[in-house]
């Protein structure tokens, strides 16, 4: 079985491909997956450039799709020949509030993740993937996808002529775009990169801005509006970004915070949110149910396909890890095993 392993040579990460014996059948509540499919996330080129702890030896990629090729005896749900994809929140499987605060439960980083030919897992680990869509594409559903559901149908309850502004060409911005879309919503979306932005607004985004050439973007959303505001944003960046998403937002707006890509602290305009009256709402993936209801929408109506940039080979993930850190890529990245 080849497994991606984390380990520490000359002093640096690196990521090694090994050779382990077949870990076998699975335990009465596990099944065996057979992996087919990851891609890449931020956190994922965090662990695997050292940028984030991990033990030595560990196992990276928190997204999976693959094939249950075995079921243990108290399983339920499952059967051999399923499609299945991951779940980032295993221990999470419905309400409003998760069990526990951080990455403990997660695969990929506080779990061993699916760099991995074969994966014996817990049953609830994983749910059923879109009998529609690739495996690759599968696989980019369990975070940005589930992450951009999140935000615009659970957290926004998104309806036809609303508004939303997407940060970046990332894999969550994408799917933010191309999810808002298909519920008919009018988007704006920035980059620093006019190539992009011609590439989104293929995509059907209705309105680019520059964030290099335009740093007070926020106005801009205003002026795109009409001096409104947009009914949703999709903030990935955090605290570098934050200040121009609420200048953005319209009174009563909500602003779902997804990501820290520009880092973990920095200052609030707290006096302009207060005066918009805007809800801020921190938001990391989801559930399980969540996650079923994406599967089955994507099911009933196939309206969209994720769009990856580049496909690496399990072999390559180092190389794929490499180029997701240079932040060229647009949507996301898949690694096929």
């Amino acid at each position: 079985m080849r497994t991606v392993e984390i380990r520490t040579i000359d002093g640096s990460p690196r990521l090694v491909t090994t050779e382990q014996p077949d870990p076998g059948p699975p335990a009465a509540h596990q099944l065996r997956v057979r992996v087919t499919a990851s891609s890449v996330n931020y956190h994922d080129s965090l662990i695997a450039r050292g940028l984030a702890p991990s033990p030595e030896g560990f196992v990276p990629m928190a997204d999976a799709a693959g094939i249950v090729e075995a079921v243990g005896s108290e399983v339920s749900g499952f059967h051999a020949g399923d499609r299945v994809i991951s779940r980032f929140f295993p221990t999470w499987h419905d309400g409003p509030n998760p069990p526990v605060a951080g990455f403990g439960t997660s695969p990929g980083i506080g779990l061993p993740g699916y760099a991995r030919d074969i994966a014996i897992v817990p049953a609830q680990q994983v749910s059923h993937a879109p009998s529609n869509w690739t495996d690759a594409e599968a696989a980019t559903l369990p975070v940005a996808g589930m992450t951009a559901w999140r935000a615009l149908v659970v957290e926004g309850r998104i309806k036809p002529g609303d508004s939303v502004l997407v940060l970046g060409t990332g894999g969550v911005s994408v799917y933010g775009l191309q999810l808002a879309k298909h519920l008919g919503a009018t988007v704006i979306a920035t980059s620093s990169s006019d190539e992009k932005l011609a590439r989104v607004k293929d995509l059907g985004a209705d309105v680019t801005i520059n964030y290099r050439t335009t740093p007070a973007w926020g106005d801009a959303v205003l002026e795109a509006t009409q001096g409104l505001g947009v009914d949703h944003v999709i903030e990935i960046g955090g605290a570098g970004t934050l200040a121009q998403s609420i200048r953005a937002v319209r009174p009563g707006g909500q602003i779902t915070l997804l990501g820290t890509l520009t880092g973990l602290s920095g200052e609030i305009p707290t006096g302009e949110l207060n005066l918009k009256q805007a809800h801020l709402h921190g938001a990391i993936v989801g559930h399980r149910r969540q996650q079923d209801d994406l599967v089955r929408a994507i099911e009933a109506q196939d309206a969209f396909r994720p769009v990856i940039d580049r496909t690496y080979t399990l072999d390559e993930l180092d190389e794929a890890i490499v180029f997701f850190a240079t932040g060229k890529h647009f949507g996301k990245i898949s690694v096929t095993f």
